[in-house]
C-alpha cells in the first residue's frame, strides 16, 4: 500500500511540475500531456482502492494494519484530487494558448505559486516513503506562504489599478485558487500521515 501511494504521488509531483511550467512558458504541448497523463493518475488511485477494500475483506486487518489500509484510501482521493488540480492548471494554459493565462503584473507571483507547489509535491514523496514528521512541517509551512500569495491574487485583481479584462480576473481567480486548493490537499495528506505513524487524528502543531 505504502509503495503505491510513493508511485501516485510521485505520478503527481510529475503532473503539477509539467502543469505549473505550461502555465508559466505558455507550452501547449506540454499541458496536452499533462491533461493526457491524468488518467494514470486516476487509474493507480483506483487500483489502490480496490485493493484496500480486498485487503478489509479478506485479511480484516487491526491496529495498525487497519490505520494503513484507512489512511491509505484517504490519501489515495486527494492524490487523485492533486492531479485533478494539476489538470486544471495545464487546461488554463491550453485554452489561453498561445497567449499567457496571466498578465505581466501576475507572472511573478504565479511563478512563486508554482515553484512552492512543485516542492510541496516532491516533499509529499518523500513524506510517504520516510514518515518524516519534519517534511509535514515543511509542506505546512510552505502552505501558509501559498494561502499568503493567493491572497495577494485577489487582492491585485480587486485593487483600484487593476487594469485586466473580465477574463483576465477569472482566469487569475481560478489559476491561483487551483493552486492553492493543491496545497490544500498535500496538507491533508500530510495530517493522515501523522495518523498513520502515531494514531494521533488531530495533532496540535497542524
Amino acid at each position: 500500500m505504502q509503495d503505491r501511494l510513493v508511485e501516485i504521488s510521485s505520478l503527481v509531483a510529475v503532473s503539477i511540475e509539467n502543469a505549473t511550467r505550461a502555465f508559466n512558458e505558455s507550452n501547449v504541448s506540454l499541458a496536452e500531456t499533462v491533461i493526457a497523463d491524468d488518467e494514470k493518475i486516476d487509474n493507480a488511485a483506483l487500483e489502490l482502492d480496490e485493493l484496500a477494500i480486498q485487503i478489509l475483506v479478506r485479511q480484516q486487518p487491526v491496529a495498525r494494519d487497519l490505520r494503513i489500509v484507512v489512511s491509505a484510501l484517504r490519501i489515495s482521493a486527494s492524490l487523485e484530487r492533486m492531479g485533478d488540480m494539476a489538470e486544471h492548471i495545464a487546461q488554463l494554459a491550453r485554452y489561453r494558448f498561445p497567449d499567457k493565462v496571466v498578465p505581466k503584473s501576475l507572472r511573478g507571483t504565479f511563478s512563486e505559486l508554482g515553484a512552492l507547489d512543485v516542492a510541496i509535491a516532491k516533499k509529499l514523496v518523500e513524506l510517504l516513503k520516510s514518515e518524516d514528521m519534519a517534511l509535514a512541517e515543511e509542506i505546512r509551512n510552505d502552505d501558509d506562504r501559498i494561502d499568503a500569495l493567493h491572497l495577494s491574487v485577489f487582492d491585485k485583481v480587486l485593487g483600484e489599478t487593476w487594469k485586466g479584462a473580465a477574463v483576465d480576473t477569472v482566469d487569475a481567480t481560478l489559476a491561483s485558487r487551483y493552486h492553492e486548493r493543491f496545497a490544500d490537499h498535500a496538507v491533508s495528506i500530510a495530517k493522515k500521515v501523522q495518523y498513520l505513524a502515531t494514531g494521533d487524528w488531530a495533532p496540535q502543531h497542524f
